[in-house]
């Protein structure tokens, strides 16, 4: 396993954000090429499990994170939590029994949310976005460790089913909640660097959209490696299969996963790349 330490500045909180490092023993007779890809990941950067996050926190850092950099949106989130979270000291001070991002947030205000999120983009849409979350959660779970214990203990579909109703949550913000906060294996959450990397690898449909792709990646990839495999899988895309200019334009030795991929839209020979649904005849 390798000894890369998994970087802070991602949407599964690095090394302080849950879960526990974990070996596997990499299945040299993988029956798919999805599972042998993921196999691989984990041998180039790290292999964990995850859970543990609150899941109230986690939903927020992923609507944060929503059409943005984890540059962006982690000192958005880091800034607050300084503002918003559970501080001890503000909670004596102000009557409380225990502090609580789920009151704290549904009786924010909206503007001062709005400025406290500013460098995550889009900061008014967001700031609503997790007011009314928040007042919802409050109204029908009560206080955050309600919600988390509705994340952690409720059937998965059913935890899913519920987060997709709220305002602004598609299917990666809920599948990243039912991961890292709920712990849950044969979660698969799709960006658009998963997005990207499966169809260009030629093991999703090269049109494919993201749930189609998530569906892909649940049925191939063995259940206990799918956390560690989506968040490697973007550091892979970051690091090596980038939009634009993606490392087997080098050649072979360029990039650790040459050998399993098909290189969809990808032409190394001239140097062009487009999007794997480009290559689609209609």
């Amino acid at each position: 396993m390798s000894e890369d330490v998994e970087p802070s500045r991602n949407i599964s909180g690095g090394g302080d954000g849950g879960g526990s490092t974990t070996a596997f023993e990499t299945d040299a007779g993988a029956s798919t090429r999805a599972g042998t890809v993921v196999d691989r990941l984990g041998e180039l950067y790290w292999q964990k499990t995850y859970g543990g996050q609150d899941a109230f926190e986690c939903l927020v850092r992923t609507i944060l994170s929503q059409n943005t950099s984890d540059a962006a949106s982690q000192p958005a989130h880091d800034a607050l939590m300084e503002r918003y979270g559970a501080n001890p000291d503000t909670a004596a001070r102000e009557g409380e029994t225990e502090p609580d991002l789920v009151e704290a947030l549904a009786d924010a205000d909206r503007a001062q949310l709005a400025e406290t999120i500013s460098g995550a983009g889009l900061h008014n849409q967001k700031s609503a976005r997790i007011i009314d979350i928040a007042e919802r959660i409050r109204t029908e779970y009560g206080r955050e460790a309600d919600f988390d214990a509705f994340v952690r203990d409720e059937d998965a579909e059913e935890v899913r089913e519920t987060l997709l109703e709220l305002s602004g949550v598609g299917p990666k913000t809920a599948d990243c909640v039912l991961l890292f906060a709920g712990g849950r294996d044969g979660v698969f959450p799709v960006d658009t660097h998963v997005h990207r990397i499966y169809r260009r690898l030629g093991i999703a449909p090269p049109d494919a959209d993201h749930e189609t792709v998530r569906a892909v990646l649940e049925e191939m990839v063995p259940e206990e490696r799918c956390g560690f495999g989506h968040t490697a899988s973007i550091q892979f895309g970051r690091e090596y299969c980038t939009a634009r200019k993606p490392a087997c334009l080098d050649g072979p030795e360029a990039c650790p996963l040459y050998d399993l991929c098909d290189r969809v839209g990808v032409d190394p020979a001239n140097g062009e790349v487009v999007d794997p649904a480009e290559t689609v005849e209609s």
